[in-house]
C-alpha cells in the first residue's frame, strides 16, 4: 500500500512525540512532550483518577506529572509495534519500573491522533504483565 504525505508526516510527528514521550517516562521532564500536544488535546484513561476523558493541554500536564509521581525510578519501555494512518498512530509496548514502589510491568497499547505537527489526542489500553491489581 502506498502511504500518502499526509500519512508520512503524521507518522513523523508521532515518531517524534513518542521519543518525547519515552523520555518522560524514563525521567519525568515531560515539556518537550507537552509542547507538541494541541491546547484542545484531549485523553482517555481507563482507570483510577483520570479516568475516562480528559480535555485541555493543562490536564494532560497533570496527568504525566501524577505518572511520574507514581513512578518514581521511571519507567523503560520497549516498542513492540507501530500502526498508522493519514490521522492515527497506534503504539504497542512493554513497560517496566516501579510502581508505587512495587514491581511493576505491563502491556500497552496508545492511540494517537495528529493535527498538524501536534498531537490531538491520546488513548490508552494496557493489561498487566505483572501481579494483579
Amino acid at each position: 500500500m502506498r502511504r500518502t504525505q499526509d500519512s508520512e508526516n503524521t507518522l513523523k510527528v508521532a515518531q517524534q512525540a513518542f521519543e518525547h514521550f519515552t523520555h518522560g517516562l524514563a525521567t519525568g521532564e515531560w515539556q518537550a512532550f507537552l509542547d507538541m500536544l494541541t491546547e484542545d488535546f484531549t485523553l482517555w484513561f481507563p482507570v483510577g483518577k483520570f479516568h475516562g476523558l480528559n480535555v485541555g493541554k493543562e490536564r494532560a500536564k497533570e496527568f504525566f506529572e501524577y505518572v511520574s509521581e507514581s513512578f518514581k525510578g521511571g519507567i523503560t519501555l520497549t516498542l513492540d509495534r507501530c500502526t498508522s494512518n493519514d490521522t492515527t498512530v497506534v503504539f504497542e509496548f512493554r513497560d517496566e519500573g516501579r510502581l508505587l514502589e512495587q514491581p511493576y510491568k505491563n502491556r500497552l497499547a496508545v492511540s494517537w491522533d495528529v493535527r498538524g505537527d501536534k498531537i490531538c489526542a491520546y488513548r490508552e489500553y494496557f493489561g498487566s504483565d505483572g501481579k494483579s491489581y
